[in-house]
């Protein structure tokens, strides 16, 4: 465990020795001509420019080259702005506040909506914020560029989100997406309804103002993102909330018009953005976060429809929670519907939780055979870095999907790098994607003709860690997540309502 510097907390330590292989100035020669240092060794995007030229289509690499020259350029501007703003309380705000725009934030808060009646809003942000993930994801891994280099930057890191490329920023896609969507809620409540005050509707506005710029520049300041990074990613946020409040109302009607329309084209669809899905370069887990909230709004999408098909939605989810008596209520009706919500939230995620250890043992016992057996009928579709299940017997415990969601455990994947993108990893850090010690990637290039980069390969293998991916893990996602969606969605606040909890708070 390195020591912090500058008189920093551990949770901002920095290294400053530069890389010592004789190979590294192999990795991405052109951003060290030009900029005189060199890059990250941990994060994707740095291997040799000739593998991302000879791999990618000519615009996809065109519009890497002119990205990557962006970041060589912001990264030392990022430096200096560090130098100047950086002390211990702005790395700690800085570091937990950017735990607000993370997937597992959203994942824990967004399925108690559904628990307490508020479906509509529920999935207005599932869509706003799932699509954001996917879209930031797909863009990820199309355009495979680095995060701002480490050294000039110090990159401070909580969790695993610096094994992604960089461009664009998805917490900054998130938190203005998300920021966007709760101002129309609250402005539709103040001037439409007048159901909140005057102060009150300012408080929020800058509560959601404080909200963004916080995740925004927190990217910034952390050296995760550069300026173009956040830039493109609050205009792709704002752009997809745009698009839903303009179609919002057309998606709410047809799920609740009952036609089979509904599932005959969600499903299809969902199955064709996971399968189409850049392939990146580099080893990156962009490809599971877009799996894995595309299965999320499918999810909440047919759940939807299926209580209004089957008239769930009248029997059930317009229940009211015991305990509620309008304007006043009594002590023991409060005592009675707070003990009811505790129980209502343990009860909701230890199902989610449940579901999520059974539907993942079961299909990688039954999914392996299943595709070996279609592999002799035709071709499966393939992705690089993901093991066919011709290849292997099964998929071990340790990989795939873990039976406990890292959710519950946010403290336990709390990770420091400084510059360089030296890691100091902790006792019980789990890392996305990253399984097994330090050996050569025979996934590196992967898909190319002929073993064409094997020399890339050798000079970069050195610096890459084995990553084990198997091709069931893709269809167990999808189902997992489409599992959670649908439960927290439809089938808990059914289970809630039957077992006399309610599901609306009053």
């Amino acid at each position: 465990m390195a020591t912090p510097t500058n008189s920093y907390p551990p949770n901002a330590l920095a290294n400053s020795e530069l890389p010592t292989s004789t190979t590294s100035t192999k990795l991405n020669s052109g951003a060290v001509a030009s900029h005189g240092y060199m890059p990250s060794r941990d994060t994707p995007g740095h291997l040799s420019e000739d593998v991302y030229n000879a791999t990618l289509p000519w615009w996809r690499a065109a519009i890497r080259a002119h990205i990557l020259k962006a970041v060589g350029g912001e990264s030392s501007i990022l430096a200096r702005m560090q130098g100047c703003l950086r002390s211990p309380w702005l790395d700690n705000y800085f570091l937990y506040t950017s735990s607000l725009g993370t997937h597992t934030f959203f994942m824990i808060a967004l399925p108690l909506l559904f628990f307490f009646g508020y479906g509509e809003i529920g999935r207005g942000l599932v869509v706003v914020l799932a699509s954001g993930v996917y879209f930031s994801s797909f863009i990820k891994d199309l355009v495979c560029s680095p995060r701002p280099f480490a050294p000039p930057v110090t990159r401070l890191i909580i969790g695993t989100h610096h094994l992604e490329y960089g461009f664009p920023s998805t917490h900054s896609t998130n938190s203005v997406s998300m920021a966007l969507f709760i101002f129309g809620q609250v402005h539709r409540a103040h001037s439409e309804y007048s159901a909140i005050s005057n102060v009150a509707y300012g408080i929020s506005c800058a509560l959601l103002v404080l909200y963004a710029v916080s995740i925004v520049f927190g990217r910034l300041y952390t050296g995760m993102h550069s300026f173009t990074d956040c830039g493109v990613g609050v205009a792709l946020g704002a752009a997809i909330w745009a698009a839903y409040m303009a179609m919002s109302d057309r998606l709410e009607s047809w799920l609740e018009s009952g036609s089979w329309s509904v599932p005959y084209t969600l499903v299809p669809a969902c199955l064709l953005l996971v399968h189409y899905h850049p392939q990146p370069v580099d080893d990156c887990p962009c490809f599971e976060d877009a799996i894995a909230f595309v299965s999320v709004i499918l999810g909440v999408l047919l759940a939807r429809w299926h209580s209004v098909y089957v008239g769930l939605d009248e029997i059930f989810l317009n229940t009211v929670m015991p305990g509620s008596q309008g304007d006043v209520w009594s002590w023991e009706g409060k005592v009675q519907w707070w003990s009811l919500a505790g129980a209502k939230i343990g009860i909701g995620i230890l199902i989610i939780f449940v579901w999520r250890l059974l539907a993942k043992s079961i299909l990688h016992v039954v999914l392996p055979p299943v595709f070996r057996a279609l592999a002799l009928c035709f071709e499966l579709p393939h992705r690089r870095f993901y093991t066919p299940a011709t290849d292997y017997a099964h998929v071990p415990v340790e990989n795939g999907l873990h039976p406990i969601p890292s959710m519950i455990d946010l403290h336990g994947v709390l990770e420091v790098s400084g510059v360089n993108g030296e890691e100091y990893p902790r006792d019980g850090v789990k890392r996305r994607a990253r399984n097994g010690p330090a050996k050569p990637n025979s996934g590196i290039g992967r898909g190319l003709e002929n073993g064409k980069f094997s020399e890339t390969e050798k000079s970069s293998a050195i610096w890459a860690r084995e990553v084990k991916h198997y091709d069931a893990d893709v269809l167990t996602k999808v189902v997992v997540y489409a599992g959670i969606a649908l439960l927290s969605a439809e089938g808990i606040p059914v289970l809630f309502s039957i077992m006399g909890w309610g599901v609306k708070p009053w």
